[in-house]
């Protein structure tokens, strides 16, 4: 089959009204997001402009994420840099309106100067500071930026000896413009952490420095991997550090930290309030400190204080500390050598400090400060010539970072005894599996550099897009029509008796995790964005310590539930929820070095323990969404580093504990299931081709190839023991054989497989795909009849039922229609429903209730029903049942 790739599109696109997901920004804002367009609707080379409601043109820069076979547009990106948001903007055809001041990269031999209009940024090519300089206007309000890191020897209190620290910093590699203006630049700098005097380094990372035209900040996102295995060389303190020089009096100088919600922490480093009150230097002047604008000259002052100012202390230290989710501290001291003085404590801060004075300074932001605990905040020397901030990823004030396995393999050491410690605990344990070798986290920090010291209201409104990072969505109705990620959600509709009963259930389930989260503080650096699996109703909490009942790592794709659920309704708490846990799942339970590389963890009690390193978790259909929708560069990343994945079949062979024969991997007879590794490796490629990125004529050559070679197979997706050629991307011709499993479905294939359908016309594989949909929740004898062989027992046939769903809209069949809602409304199999409770839930407090008669709550499970109902809604929503009560 050959694709067309000429332009199309013969008329302008539609309008498309954008509006700010939690409302408009308290202050300037800046925002990237990626806009979908039908198929054959758009040429590729399509301009765009910006208005506001008044019509009136606003800056914006453009560029393609991604595009149809046909070759017309998919999605487009978009960013701004608004001084002053408007409530909402309408994207439309045209020639785009550039700022008045673009954003500008002049690239030298040794470093680069980026230029918003307001300051400058200096990046070096090589070296330990990742910036050099930050100028405001003339005036330099920071320098010496560069990451830094803390690695012990030693981890536990019993060992012998002391137990040394080594400070690592930064030691770039590669700098990479990768956009240059007029609205927004990007700048990747990669490189790994060194030490001068080990003469080694550890722990690679990447940055990217984002700069909008006409504003103040620069935008960090921080990404690092971890290079050891867990047992040695431990990380007691990750940060970003920088220099921040401090030219007023000391008077003149400040200092603020924004607590929980707005409250804060402002003071001067000479304070020359509350003093003794027959003292004190006017009021006039305490208003100007307490304000932080610039005081009048000490001869203007009450002469007694003017004349004792060497008596008062200058406060240079400051640390706020959020070592746990639910608790800071900030103390100070003069300096060095003298002890701390305890200022405030507190709940969750919100991750905003500042140190500067009246001539200007810096404001620096950790996003997610609390939830991703152990964090914190230093300001050090602020009463001398420059002051040192370091944003602690990873506070050195708390326990080492312990990436070890948690146990010594309880005799598990062959593959007999694993497969009866995994019939128990769900865990699949090998020795030398439960690595982290290879797993990456990401944050985002943002800077400002400051013409003066802040209000408290412009600190609360950086604080607020700290916590919220301001985002452009599309509506609801445009995504739809779009007909993007295969169609299968529609807007939310309660107008009907029964979906009103659905939708409220689907409210409840989300609402549900969401309050486990808080409820069970699923809170901390590695933790932040995934949930529990499994519920032990007997201790009344979660599995955290049963092997495979612990964390979720996306088993049964609850990253695909949250975001359809947010498609469909366009809630910002839907489209939060699911982007820390693409934050999450993307990076923590996936490795991105080391021979795993492109494969990810199955769930467990350490995010990366169990030794079952698969596709299904790495999958690239739980990023696109994501991707699209903000056009987030580190996940475009993730989803490139996936485009060859299937050669670490070479390297570990998923059935090993299984196998009785012995197993030489042949490159041209490889065994990759057709269901959940074919599934997981698809959305990779075809991510790749419609990105039109370096891979691309490589992935559609694999991916084609597949389609048509899975086409060809007796059973198709039903077949059992086909091989596949990695030279070649296909699997070869076998004898009629049925294989299905509950799991085959469930990891993503429903949902590339319809995105397939929709952008490549291929009939065979259109047939082959709904035969399986037609066929899983059949009776043995339809089974039989058609393949040959009955499936056995199958479960998770509620969750099955949007397959039904999906045939019934492609074949328009009534008789599937009745089937789906016949199978989900009423489960032929009671125990599913009792997993979770859901549909019939029995609701006490608006909890659910696991000791109600349901055997143990189980997250999988909810996200897969979820997952179905939408699809079912979405597919059949107009051949619902005219009444249904699934009440207890």
């Amino acid at each position: 089959m050959t694709e067309d790739t000429s332009a199309v599109g013969v008329t302008p696109p539609p309008e498309v009204g954008l509006t700010w997901l939690e409302g408009k920004p308290g202050g300037p804002a800046a925002s990237t997001w990626g806009t979908p367009w039908p198929k054959g609707a758009v040429a590729a080379d399509q301009a765009f402009t910006l208005v506001d409601a008044a019509g009136t043109a606003v800056p914006v820069q453009s560029w393609p994420l991604a595009f149809w076979p046909d070759g017309s547009l998919k999605w487009s990106a978009h960013a701004i840099a608004a001084p002053s948001p408007a409530d909402g903007y309408t994207l439309r055809h045209g020639t785009a309106c550039v700022p008045a001041t673009p954003v500008t990269v002049t690239e030298h031999e040794d470093h680069l100067d980026v230029e918003t209009g307001l300051i400058r940024a200096r990046i070096r090519r090589s070296g330990p500071e990742v910036i050099s300089h930050v100028w405001r206007d003339d005036t330099e309000v920071a320098r010496g930026v560069r990451l830094v890191t803390v690695r012990q020897s030693g981890i536990d209190d019993d060992e012998e000896g002391v137990i040394a620290r080594d400070r690592y910093l930064s030691e770039i590699q590669n700098v990479v413009v990768e956009q240059s203006g007029p609205v927004r630049a990007v700048v990747r700098i990669e490189g790994t952490h060194a030490s001068g005097t080990r003469g080694d380094s550890w722990l690679p990372f990447t940055l990217r420095l984002y700069f909008s035209a006409g504003t103040e900040s620069i935008r960090m996102m921080h990404t690092f991997v971890v290079d050891r295995h867990g047992q040695d060389g431990h990380i007691a303190g990750l940060g970003v550090r920088l220099r921040v020089p401090m030219r007023d009096a000391a008077y003149d100088r400040h200092v603020r930290f924004v607590g929980e919600g707005h409250g804060m922490m402002a003071e001067a480093v000479k304070g020359i309030t509350g003093l003794n009150f027959t003292r004190g230097p006017g009021a006039d002047v305490r208003a100007a400190q307490v304000a932080g604008t610039a005081l009048p000259a000490p001869d203007t002052w009450n002469h007694r204080v003017a004349e004792g100012l060497g008596h008062l202390p200058e406060w240079g230290d400051y640390t706020l500390s959020q070592l746990s989710a639910n608790g800071y501290t900030i103390r100070k001291r003069t300096e060095k050598g003298y002890s701390w003085i305890p200022v405030d404590q507190g709940g969750r801060a919100s991750g905003l400090g500042y140190v500067g004075g009246a001539s200007g300074g810096l404001a620096f932001g950790l996003r997610d400060f609390w939830q991703r605990h152990p964090t914190q905040l230093d300001i050090r020397g602020a009463h001398t010539e420059e002051a040192e901030v370091t944003v602690w990823l990873w506070s050195p004030e708390a326990e080492p970072m312990d990436l070890r396995f948690y146990h010594d393999g309880l005799g598990q050491d062959t593959h007999r005894a694993q497969l009866d410690g995994l019939a128990l605990t769900h865990e699949d344990y090998e020795p030398g599996f439960g690595t982290p070798y290879g797993i990456a986290r990401t944050s985002e920090l943002t800077f400002w550099a400051l013409a003066a010291t802040p209000s408290g209201e412009r600190l609360v409104e950086m604080a607020d897009q700290v916590r919220t990072p301001p985002q452009l969505i599309n509506p609801v109705g445009h995504l739809v029509a779009a007909k993007v990620f295969g169609g299968l959600f529609a807007p939310v509709d309660a107008g009907h008796p029964v979906k009103n009963e659905v939708e409220e259930h689907l409210d409840f389930l989300f609402a549900y995790y969401r309050s486990q989260v808080e409820e069970r503080h699923w809170y901390g650096f590695w933790h932040h964005g995934d949930v529990m699996h499994s519920f032990d109703a007997d201790r009344q909490v979660w599995c955290y310590d049963v092997g495979g009942h612990a964390w979720t790592n996306s088993e049964f794709s609850p990253d695909l539930w949250l975001w359809y659920a947010f498609l469909r309704s366009g809630r910002a708490d839907l489209f939060r929820f699911a982007e820390a846990m693409t934050r999450h799942t993307g990076e923590v339970d996936v490795y991105h070095l080391g021979p795993w590389a492109g494969l990810g963890t199955r769930h467990g009690v350490t995010h990366w323990g169990d030794s079952c390193k698969q596709h299904r978790i790495s999958n690239a259909i739980y990023r696109r969404i994501f991707y699209y929708l903000t056009a987030d560069e580190r996940t475009g990343d993730l989803l490139r580093e996936l485009v060859d994945s299937e050669r670490t079949f070479l390297v570990l062979d998923p059935g090993r504990k299984i196998r009785t024969e012995p197993y030489v991997p042949d490159p041209a007879a490889l065994h990759i299931g057709v269901c959940t590794d074919w599934g997981a490796l698809a959305a990779a490629w075809f991510t790749e081709w419609e990105r039109n990125g370096p891979q691309a004529e490589a992935a559609r050559r694999k991916l084609l190839a597949g389609m048509e070679s899975i086409a060809a197979l007796p059973n198709g997706f039903i077949q059992a023991g086909a091989r596949y050629d990695l030279a070649t991307g296909r699997f070869a011709a076998a004898a009629p054989d049925v294989f299905v499993l509950h799991l085959g479905a469930i990891f993503g294939l429903a949902e590339i497989c319809a995105e397939l359908i929709d952008a490549i016309d291929m009939p065979a594989f259109e047939a082959a795909w709904l035969q399986y949909c037609r066929l899983y929740n059949a009776t043995p004898a339809e089974q039989a009849a058609e393949t040959g062989a009955d499936f056995g027992d199958l479960i998770c046939k509620q969750g099955h039922a949007r397959l039904d769903a999906y045939a019934a809209a492609r074949l328009a069949d009534d008789a599937y229609a009745a089937r789906a809602w016949r199978t989900f409304l009423t489960p032929p199999l009671p125990w599913e429903y009792a997993h979770d409770r859901d549909w019939s839930a029995t609701k006490v407090d608006n909890t659910l209730n696991p000791s109600s008669g349901a055997p143990w709550v189980y997250t999988p499970f909810s996200a897969l029903f979820a997952l179905s109902a939408i699809q079912c809604l979405a597919l059949i929503g107009d051949k619902l049942p005219a009444r249904h009560s699934t009440s207890t």
